[in-house]
């Protein structure tokens, strides 16, 4: 067990348990897969947002905290114990109950906040080894090891360890436990390495004279790509994302985005995307500053030319022409079809990105054109169980059945839906008089009722 509700704790069960013994103990036991790494990222978008708001070194500790160097930041909060009071409120709000301690050293701070029993513990400059003393020796971060090491010699609490010399103490618990111990005390240094925050790439300019025509914005805009291209090209970066920002004299900020299928930093590309948007930037009485930020990016590195050097064919770069053609028809207007993991045809196909490569596609013959959802066809004459109908009515329209082919037979897909435990579809390819080729199926196997009622739809034309 990696974590426990209050509930579990208030019947005898606590981290580290197997669960085999918490589910003897509790029959009933609601036992859910833990998700370290998402935990993980959490505390790190958490560390983040510290670094952020409250102090420049945080970092994650363990996989349940995080630790935050208050040195020279408190007093903006009106000193410690305020600042924790805050701290507490604001994990309350997201959801998270949360002990904290303020100790003069990373690795006190670490035992107090999960073995001190208070929700809050301020304690004072040097006590840290009299603070942890009474504390069990799990609370120093031993290896296991070094536990069950010292279980086996007696050795309980924190101050178990202090009279023994240290030689005999790294001999029986490892050299590790010594550091620990002396790190808690303050007597090691034990350095806090902070996150860093991802600084997005930005360029500004600041303007002498408010603007307002579309050729000034432009000219701006341009300048503003060169200097973005140029940090961009020193960090090895490429944009996929970039939000102009036009900062008006009223306080007002107009913001235009554009992305990119691919990471470039071609300054020619990158102006002719944002010239696209000018017309929806209302300047108003004026633009007195402009930024561009670029929030999303991907590495771009130099790509080896040998091949082409020595004339091999190079397949053509699209990206630019999907970027033109998204800016004008929408995120959603360009896109390709890619196969999926499913039998039945409605869910077999999805979108992806423009310059996906699709692969895996079936080597059943499917039509050109799948219709969104199945249509019923009407007077339907057909022989039970495997021949294809010999005339239907589809729209309005009656078709006589010349040639057909099937069935192939598709199973409905029972994890889910029950509805689709017993779920057949047998589909066949038909060819009509006036030479018009469709994909129509039955429903049901023509057998077994539960299968289905034998009604027939329309799915698709082969063109």
């Amino acid at each position: 067990m990696t974590a426990a509700c209050p509930v579990a704790l208030d019947l005898g069960l606590h981290p580290g348990m197997a669960a085999a013994h918490a589910r003897a103990l509790v029959p009933d036991l609601d036992v859910r897969d833990a998700e370290l790494e998402a935990d993980h990222a959490f505390l790190e978008r958490l560390a983040l947002h510290a670094v952020a708001h409250w102090t420049p070194t945080a970092c994650v500790s363990g996989v349940d905290g995080l630790w935050l160097d208050l040195s020279g930041t408190t007093h903006l909060f009106g000193g410690e114990a305020r600042f924790c009071r805050r701290l507490l409120r604001f994990l309350q709000r997201i959801g998270f109950n949360a002990t904290i301690a303020v100790a003069g050293t990373p690795g006190a701070a670490h035992a107090l906040a999960r073995y001190g029993g208070d929700a809050l513990i301020i304690l004072p400059p040097g006590k840290e080894t009299k603070a942890i003393a009474g504390l069990p020796l799990a609370a120093l971060r031993l290896a296991p090891d070094a536990l069950t090491a010292s279980a086996r010699f007696g050795l309980e609490r924190v101050r178990d360890l202090l009279p023994i010399p240290r030689g005999p103490l790294a001999k029986r618990l490892g050299l590790s436990t010594v550091t620990r111990l002396d790190q808690a005390r303050g007597l090691a240094a034990e350095p806090i390495v902070p996150v860093i925050p991802f600084e997005a790439p930005r360029a500004e300019r600041r303007l002498l004279e408010p603007i307002g025509t579309a050729e000034a914005i432009g000219q701006v805009i341009g300048d503003l790509i060169e200097g973005l291209a140029g940090e961009l090209r020193t960090r090895g970066l490429g944009v996929r994302a970039a939000i102009l920002s036009c900062h008006r004299v009223d306080g007002d900020t107009q913001r235009i985005a554009i992305g990119t299928a691919t990471a470039t930093r071609d300054v020619k590309h990158l102006t002719r995307m944002f010239a696209m948007r000018i017309e929806r930037i209302d300047p108003g009485m004026g633009i007195e500053a402009m930024t561009l930020a670029a929030p999303r990016v991907e590495d771009l590195r130099p790509e080896t030319i040998g091949a082409i050097l020595a004339g091999d064919a190079r397949s053509p770069d699209i990206a630019l022409l999907v970027d033109q053609l998204t800016a004008r028809a929408g995120e959603s207007g360009l896109f390709r079809m890619a196969p999926r993991e499913s039998d039945v045809p409605e869910r077999a196909v999805g979108r992806v990105e423009p310059l996906a490569v699709p692969t895996g596609w079936p080597r059943w013959a499917r039509p050109v054109r799948l219709l969104r959802r199945p249509e019923l066809l009407a007077n339907v004459v057909a022989l039970l169980p495997d021949h294809p109908p010999r005339r239907f009515s589809w729209r309005g329209k009656g078709y006589r059945i010349v040639a057909g082919d099937g069935p192939e037979r598709v199973h409905g897909e029972w994890w889910r839906s029950a509805r689709e435990m017993w779920a057949v579809r047998d589909y066949f390819r038909v060819e009509a008089q006036g030479g018009e080729r469709f994909w129509l199926f039955r429903r049901g196997d023509g057998v077994e009722a539960p299968t289905g009622d034998l009604s027939w739809y329309m799915h698709g034309l082969f063109g």
